[in-house]
């Protein structure tokens, strides 16, 4: 049997796949010929991998423009579910948001970056539903640096290898140096600070969620800087803090 195409990465036919839902994503919806001039494939290519998705929820198809379906939500929403610590930490995570009226995020880990699992908005003027399931570089987010803390090194410096250390804002962390001898400093701490080192002008605690030794995601509490002082985030904050993250430890024991 002839084996399938297969580019370095893997094989050519997933590649355009992905690259399409990409684009899709991207663009908010397109039709045929912009996605075949966009990623450069024959449109009878496109309209193929467009119509077994049609078949199966995962598009849909607006006048001439296809969407992305709700299939997608279907298996994120399955996916979530089997995530121990969300189940484990949306109820310490409203409870968060009410004591301090910021922004509470159950933030969780894969492949080298953060990605936010659960949250709420606090008073703040921001829909979070934006930012759910988004991912974030982890070593200008509290709750990224304070997962990034507990893996090994070798780990560490792979995930740097990969993604680097783009600069956010004037205060992100961009050198290796830096960023271990931060993570030295979050280890002995046992809680990692953003400073404005993602958005200018938004401050953020994270803390570590761990169980039976292995890294399982941070709590992190974040808001505009002059509310959420330095000083707050290291007094009444990280109380809270480490009060529902023992309370999540105690879930994830018996679950």
């Amino acid at each position: 049997m002839e084996q399938p195409a297969k580019t370095g990465r893997g094989i050519k036919s997933d590649e355009t796949l992905f690259a399409l839902i990409e684009s899709l994503r991207e663009l908010d919806g397109a039709g045929v010929t912009e996605l075949a001039e966009r990623l450069d494939v024959a449109k009878s290519t496109i309209h193929g991998h467009l119509t077994t998705m049609r078949e199966h929820g995962f598009v849909v198809k607006h006048g001439t423009e296809y969407h992305l379906g709700l299939g997608f939500f279907d298996y994120g929403q399955y996916v979530r579910g089997q995530q121990s610590i969300f189940r484990s930490g949306m109820q310490a995570v409203d409870e968060l948001e009410e004591a301090t009226g910021e922004m509470a995020w159950l933030i969780t880990h894969e492949n080298g970056k953060a990605m936010y699992l659960y949250g709420r908005g606090g008073q703040n003027d921001i829909d979070i539903n934006t930012i759910l399931g988004t991912w974030a570089y982890m070593h200008c987010n509290s709750g990224g640096k304070a997962i990034l803390a507990h893996l090994p090194e070798e780990q560490i410096h792979a995930i740097v290898d990969e993604h680097g250390l783009p600069a956010r804002t004037e205060n992100t962390i961009t050198t290796r140096e830096a960023l271990f001898d931060e993570l030295a400093q979050i280890r002995e701490q046992g809680y990692a600070l953003n400073l404005s080192e993602d958005l200018k002008g938004v401050h953020a605690i994270g803390i570590p969620l761990t169980f039976e030794g292995e890294i399982q995601g941070a709590l992190s509490i974040a808001g505009p800087a002059h509310r959420l002082s330095r000083a707050r985030c290291e007094g009444e904050v990280l109380d809270q803090l480490r009060a529902a993250t023992d309370e999540i430890e105690l879930n994830l024991a018996y679950r």
